[in-house]
């Protein structure tokens, strides 16, 4: 069944601004009270690394907004309706909410843009839906797998395993998801100039086997920590630089008064034979 979209329904006068006529981000809830569970310290951790680490040449922060663990509101018809992606990046639009405001939720038919990419962390409670393997109700909400691919049609859809260390991405080919190929068990997105795929490290002062960004050169994108870490290192560094150069400045000053003082004790040695060093 096609799913019916806004420009489905008949249009007499002008429709109003969203403002007007539909709840705003704000008026709709930003936690589901219903969701079984809560995320375990892999989803606190694992969606701010791919946080501090995307960092594409082409678009300043200014210019993209990506959350994690945040309602993202996807039927106008159904505005309670909602998934939380455990991470999501939405190209072109400000980070934040008209300029000024934190969002508490991303409401799409309000933005007028789509997600440009998905992350989802499998667990076994949300693996069957995460990979559009599990049946839907009746009168029911769509499960992730059809609102990415056939309500919102977002390029990727990244998805990975904590407990396997598997790495699937999806795009959409033919207005289906059809598994992309990957490089070393990479993925590149060359709309962004940037890269994703499994890296073994430590993050947070956890070792383990997280998903990362990467650059053109693939060199992993540093975080935080890692920029300030590289900052202390460049200014010791520089700080040594200096006190070598003063060091050897210090030694040529010495070296200076030491000839100064050794053609001043020659220059007096010869008045005392009679002999005047200043004439030509």
């Amino acid at each position: 069944m096609r799913y019916k979209t806004p420009a489905d329904l008949p249009q007499t006068d002008p429709p109003r601004p969203p403002r007007e006529t539909l709840p705003t981000m704000y008026d709709l809830p930003s936690e589901d009270p219903e969701e079984p569970g809560l995320p375990d310290t892999f989803h606190y951790q694992q969606p701010s690394l791919l946080q501090e680490t995307f960092r594409p040449p082409d678009y300043p922060p200014e210019r993209f907004f990506a959350a994690g663990d945040l309602n993202l509101y996807f039927d106008v018809h159904h505005p309670l309706w909602h998934k939380r992606p455990d991470w999501f990046v939405v190209l072109d639009v400000p980070n934040l909410y008209e300029e000024r405001d934190l969002r508490l939720s991303y409401v799409v038919w309000q933005e007028g843009v789509m997600p440009f990419a998905v992350v989802e962390l499998l667990s076994p409670g949300t693996e069957k839906e995460d990979l559009g393997r599990s049946l839907r109700a009746v009168d029911t909400p769509p499960g992730k797998w059809e609102v990415y691919e056939q309500i919102l049609r977002v390029p990727y859809y990244l998805v990975y395993s904590r407990y396997t260390g598997e790495f699937q991405a999806f795009g959409l080919q033919a207005a289906r998801y059809r598994p992309l190929p990957l490089e070393a068990g990479r993925l590149w997105l060359p709309e962004i100039r940037l890269g994703i795929g499994p890296w073994e490290g430590r993050y947070r002062d956890v070792e383990y086997r997280w998903l990362r960004w990467y650059d053109a050169d693939g060199q992993w994108i540093p975080t935080d920590a890692e920029r300030q870490a590289a900052e202390f290192q460049r200014a010791e560094q520089e700080s040594q630089r200096a006190e070598q150069e003063r060091q050897r400045a210090e030694q040529e000053r010495q070296r200076a008064e030491q000839e100064k003082r050794r053609a001043e004790r020659l220059a007096e040695r010869l008045r005392s034979m009679g002999i005047d060093p200043d004439e030509p």
